[in-house]
């Protein structure tokens, strides 16, 4: 693995709601899901800002009813999106926080931070929580991780991979791969069920999380692990369920009270987190209670929900799933009958009703459990990453072969999309195709690049385009290739060449329409590490200050021992209750000196030695000032 860590590579599950984080552990040959600090394996994607510090995962979470606006959640659903795209802004009505439109569409988050107001990218809000998620490794492996595998939902679009190996390198990490999240999950599933034998087998993996929705089948044959095809919805998830519950009670609320409660975040982040625990309840019993204590101008909220109400409020969701389950089956020209294994993956793929309506469209097969929904992902990642890393013993030689999730190709006369790679090809893939000028005499052309499965290519997703210069003189008709090639991230590159004059005009899309300059990724590169500077600045402070109090806490006690009180002098009692005098109004925000963390811990290292000297009942002949 590598003393210093530089070879230890781990697997990150980016999740829109929860994130988790794995690594291979070559001692026990086997993938390890580390624990944060609460000793939970997987950490909240929240990121929050106060006027003194900015907090991750559960402490960002937990403070979010009394701090909505500075509260960030679901940046996975704005990263590589436009902030004029529909989903964006249906999304922006039930957030708490404020998007604006930055640069060239994209979304710009808006918060306060130290009095002022901070513009922030999607990307960055991911960079904060994917340097969450390596702080959690490097406490576990004790040496610095920079390498990692990192998962995206399958039906990522090109602009959206790209968004997260930026947010990646913001959070100072190697994105060695970027791997589909069913694929990461068949990995986890394949290597707990694989046998010697060598019979191939179809493995349909039904991931639903809390953002985003994806379905893939596979082959598995002995090491091979082969994505047949995939389909999904990349604004699909557990928050949709919980949101659709937030309206239903929202109306009720107004209903019974004649109040909208629309405008307050505060009151909506308390109902949201209300409704979320009561979604999870129902996968467990029949009917729970919603209840929140003075929701809206004080008046206490009650109410009642049944499991066949939430399965009501959310059956045109779950129908939508099982219509891509069918869409996935068809492009893989399978019948469900021949599915193996049908893998439930993601913690909304708990819901009873979903697996209900799964069972029956497999008619009555059982679903697999037997790994965990929350984990898998970045099990499967952890595994990827080990083997990138190369020279790490006993981690299984698989060889794994994905498909992009969407059609690529170009537009041509007549708005006609001219698909090079058609959606579910294997990947890494290279494909050329020959095209010829529309114009006598033509010296250059534009080639603009799409991705989807339209027939006219404007109502395709642009991923941008370039100019081809140096066509001779010549009449219409005249050729040219264009060379589409993805690679192992599912990244597109393309370039052009005018075989006639032998020229090569290489040309790699960059997606301006949305990915972070060079120049911008270095600069929040730099402001990662003012925060991360800044966050630790704060915990020094924090510390000392809890230290003190602390110490103030033991002395006081200490005093009030008789035994100890005897043998001081009246002369040391005297000093012993100046300083903690001293110090109690430095906590209370009695002294101006109280931000120089350096003024704190030279008071920590005083009373540490006056408590020393009281226990000790050695002379107290020292001066505290």
């Amino acid at each position: 693995m590598g003393k210093n860590g530089e070879g230890c590579a781990i697997g990150i599950d980016l999740g829109t709601t929860y994130s988790c984080v794995a690594v291979w552990k070559e001692q026990q040959g086997r993938v390890e899901i580390i624990q944060n600090e609460q000793g939970n394996k997987i950490t909240p994607s929240f990121v929050a800002f106060t006027d003194d510090q900015r907090l991750i995962g559960h402490d960002a979470k937990n403070q979010a009813a009394t701090n909505p606006e500075n509260t960030v959640f679901d940046a996975k659903r704005l990263i590589g999106r436009k902030h004029s795209d529909s989903i964006i802004k249906n999304d922006m009505m039930l957030w708490p926080f404020k998007v604006i439109a930055g640069v060239d569409d994209k979304p710009m988050i808006v918060v306060k931070y130290h009095g002022k107001e901070k513009h922030l990218f999607a990307e960055e809000i991911s960079s904060m929580v994917l340097t969450k998620m390596r702080q959690i490794a490097e406490a576990y492996l004790e040496s610095p991780v920079k390498n990692a595998v990192i998962t995206v939902p399958a039906y990522f679009n090109d602009s959206q991979r790209k968004a997260t190996i930026d947010a990646g390198t913001i959070a100072g990490l190697n994105v060695k791969r970027i791997i589909n999240e069913p694929t990461a999950a068949a990995i986890a599933y394949g290597l707990d069920k694989r046998t010697n034998c060598e019979e191939e087998r179809s493995i349909f993996i039904f991931d639903l999380g809390g953002g985003t929705f994806d379905v893939s089948l596979l082959k598995i044959k002995g090491k091979d692990f082969k994505v047949q095809a995939t389909a999904g919805n990349t604004h699909l998830g557990g928050e949709d369920f919980d949101n659709r519950m937030v309206e239903y009670f929202v109306e009720e609320f107004k209903r019974k009270n004649k109040l909208d409660m629309t405008g307050n975040s505060k009151a909506l982040r308390r109902l949201r987190s209300a409704c979320e625990r009561a979604k999870r309840t129902l996968s467990c019993t029949t009917c729970t209670t919603v209840e929140v204590d003075s929701l809206f101008q004080g008046i206490d909220f009650c109410s009642l929900i049944t499991r066949a109400r939430f399965e009501e409020l959310n059956m045109v969701m779950f129908r939508e799933c099982i219509a891509t389950v069918d869409k996935c089956l068809n492009d893989a020209k399978i019948d469900k009958s021949s599915v193996h294994d049908v893998v439930l993956v993601g913690g909304s793929s708990r819901i009873p009703k979903v697996q209900e309506l799964l069972q029956e469209f497999f008619n009555g097969k059982d679903l697999c459990k037997s790994i965990n929904p929350d984990e898998a992902v970045a099990y499967g990642a952890a595994v990827q990453a080990a083997l990138l890393s190369g020279g790490i013993k006993d981690v299984p030689n698989l060889v794994l072969l994905d498909v992009t999730p969407l059609s690529l190709g170009i537009f041509t006369v007549g708005d006609i999309m001219s698909v090079l790679i058609p959606r579910n090809t294997t990947i890494p893939v290279k494909k050329t195709k020959s095209f010829h000028t529309k114009l006598d005499n033509q010296t250059r052309g534009k080639i603009v690049v799409y991705e989807g499965e339209r027939a006219k290519a404007s109502d395709n997703n642009l991923l941008g385009s370039f100019i081809l210069y140096g066509f001779p003189p010549a009449p219409r008709g005249h050729p040219f290739d264009v060379c589409f090639s993805i690679d192992e991230n599912g990244i597109l590159t393309v370039s052009a060449e005018i075989k006639s004059t032998g020229s090569k005009n290489e040309i790699t899309i960059t997606n301006d329409k949305g990915r972070l300059s060079t120049q911008e990724i270095k600069r929040l590169i730099q402001e990662a590490e003012r925060f991360q500077a800044e966050d630790k600045k704060f915990l020094r402070k924090a510390n000392a200050m809890n230290s003190l109090d602390e110490y103030i806490y033991k002395m006081r006690k200490a005093l009030k021992n008789d035994y100890i009180n005897a043998k001081l002098s009246s002369e040391e009692k005297e000093k012993i209750s100046s300083a903690i005098t001293k110090v109690t109004n430095l906590l209370d925000g009695g002294n101006s000196q109280k931000d120089e963390i350096e003024v704190l811990e030279d008071y920590v290292k005083k009373l540490q030695h006056m408590f020393k000297c009281i226990i000790g009942k050695i002379d107290l002949f020292f001066s505290f000032y």
